[in-house]
């Protein structure tokens, strides 16, 4: 028998679905992860090997193999321990498989069975609405994923909390949306005195939503006008405070489950690698570019930004 559990891979925000197939059979013992994973997906073995242990299970002497599908998605992260661990709950028939199909996954194991915080339950959390299908995340997460509207969020403390839930022994309760942020003061254009013809400039650029270039001698204010743009343009309606945060989710910079209500203002340093800029690494994260979206992206002295002149 093969067990199905879903979670999702992130391209970029989008959440892209993966099926954990899971497979046990006679054979020489062993426990194998296939499907173009990383090393921290490869490290699950262990993460989930020692969760299932502490809550009373242990692995069985057969060769066990797991499927990331689609095999030609890279996949990345540690949040896949968890659909991992269900699809072994479903296979040893401690949970039922069918309930399961109705949920996608996501969350790191610690060795003691609990389920940490991971990056990216926002955009995980909208994939599964839109799939028909609940989300199971941590519940350090569960404030995050609340703000998708998705009726049906699970988020257990611990693997232990979330196989009572499926057996009827234990409810848990859905979880509420984190309190916004509070509104940042922000600097006032009134501030500033004289400079009418920049004023008017940034006027015409906020209520546009223009590019605006501006050079001048150092201390004729250019930073200073920069900082205000934000104080003038109108305020993110819902759709665009969600936009917003589900790219700071996959940043993993939403804290508590807060969602943003101001636009975003980033001013990177000129020294900044073109990485930091538009987002890479080996873990694929947004730059400031991306940071940036539906806000003010300030680059003071343009000209030193390497690659860009």
């Amino acid at each position: 028998m093969v067990a199905h559990v879903y979670t999702v891979a992130f391209d970029g925000i989008e959440a892209r679905e993966v099926d954990v197939q899971v497979h046990m059979a006679s054979g020489m013992p062993g426990f194998t992860i296939v499907g173009l994973g990383d090393k921290a997906v490869a490290e699950s073995r262990e993460r989930v090997r020692a969760a299932l242990s502490a809550i009373g299970l242990a692995l069985p002497p057969k060769r066990i193999t797991v499927n990331l599908a689609p095999a030609d998605l890279p996949k990345e992260g540690s949040h896949y321990d968890l659909p991992i661990a269900l699809g072994l709950l479903v296979g040893l028939e401690a949970l039922p498989g069918d309930s399961l199909s109705r949920y996608t996954a996501m969350g790191e194991l610690s060795l003691d069975g609990g389920i940490t915080r991971v990056a990216g339950a926002l955009p995980a959390a909208v994939a599964a609405h839109g799939a028909d299908r609940g989300l199971i995340c941590p519940a350090d997460c569960g404030a995050e994923a609340a703000w998708s509207a998705n009726p049906d969020i699970l988020a257990p403390l611990n693997l232990i909390a979330l196989v009572n839930h499926f057996k009827g022994s234990q409810v848990l309760s859905p979880p509420k949306p984190g309190a916004a942020l509070a509104r940042c003061v922000v600097a006032d254009l009134k501030d500033i005195k004289g400079q009418e013809s920049a004023k008017r400039a940034l006027e015409v650029v906020a209520a546009g939503g223009h590019n605006m270039l501006m050079t001048g001698p150092p201390g004729a204010g250019k930073s200073m006008l920069a900082q205000r743009l934000p104080g003038i343009l109108p305020p993110l309606c819902v759709e665009e405070m969600l936009e917003v945060s589900m790219v700071h989710s996959v940043a993993g910079l939403l804290e508590h489950g807060a969602i943003a209500q101001d636009r975003p203002y980033r001013a990177p340093h000129h020294s900044a690698s073109m990485a930091a800029l538009v987002g890479g690494g080996l873990r694929v994260k947004p730059g400031e570019v991306s940071l940036a979206h539906l806000g003010v992206l300030f680059l003071d002295e343009l000209p030193e930004f390497s690659g860009i002149m």
